[in-house]
């Protein structure tokens, strides 16, 4: 079983989305990686975010979790609050990223996937809170 983690970090108004080289389309998403052998789910999102922007996390809760379109894969989602860190995205793997505000999103991953549930669902209380 591959399991994938999928991470939505947010700090006050903002919330953390990036740009994988890898996807073909001029989308952002959220910060995601594969879970190592001996690392608890938790570890992985903090060791991911960190080397895929430089940020410190806290406060990490699970979101839920999709079957992943790879034979055996799972994809775990998570929402983390930024802690300490200036962004540094890692250029191997990321072709952009920045923190975005409901004012400012860029063009975002496909309804259906949990990454674009878990940025609808940060859109949501953000839009509730304006009110």
């Amino acid at each position: 079983l591959d399991i994938l983690n999928s991470d939505l970090v947010h700090k006050g108004e903002e919330a953390l989305l990036v740009k994988a080289k890898s996807f073909r389309r001029n989308f952002y998403g959220l910060v995601a990686g594969f879970v190592e052998t001996g690392e608890s789910l938790e570890e992985c999102v903090r060791r991911e975010v960190y080397e895929e922007t430089g940020l410190t996390i806290g406060n990490i809760r699970y979101f839920g979790s999709q079957p992943w379109p790879y034979p055996c894969g799972l994809m775990v989602g998570f929402t983390a609050q930024y802690e300490s860190g200036t962004l540094l995205l890692q250029k191997e793997e990321l072709g952009g990223g920045g923190w975005f505000t409901l004012n400012n999103l860029p063009e975002l991953p496909a309804q259906g996937s949990i990454a674009r549930e878990m940025i609808d669902d940060w859109i949501s209380e953000k839009k509730i809170r304006e009110q």
